[in-house]
């Protein structure tokens, strides 16, 4: 039968025995030569603004755009919800209309 073992939230999971699991620790690749190679003071705006572009469109590669159907059933609740807060803003311009009208007079 295997041999399993419970790991609990706080355990960190590293063994018990640290001298029998010791691995060589692999040299770790710097970033620092990449970021260390700036472009001169002039070329930053447009280092900037083609990293903002280039950026954008994999944004926009990303995006899941709807279905004809569903825009135009968008479009057509848009323009319902439109025409019904143009009459609820005209009637409420009518009521107080005649109410400061009939307050005034």
């Amino acid at each position: 039968m295997a041999n399993i073992t419970k790991i609990k939230a706080q355990d960190s999971g590293a063994p018990k025995n640290p001298e029998k699991s010791v691995t060589p620790e692999k040299p770790k690749k710097s970033k620092e030569n990449k970021k260390s190679k700036k472009p001169f003071l002039l070329f930053r705006p447009f280092v900037a603004l083609g990293r903002y572009l280039r950026d954008s469109w994999r944004e926009i590669r990303q995006v899941r755009w709807p279905s004809r159907k569903a825009t135009w059933k968008m479009f057509f609740a848009v323009l319902i919800y439109t025409a019904l807060f143009i009459a609820l803003v005209t009637l409420l311009d009518l009521f107080f209309s005649w109410l400061f009208n009939t307050i005034i007079l």
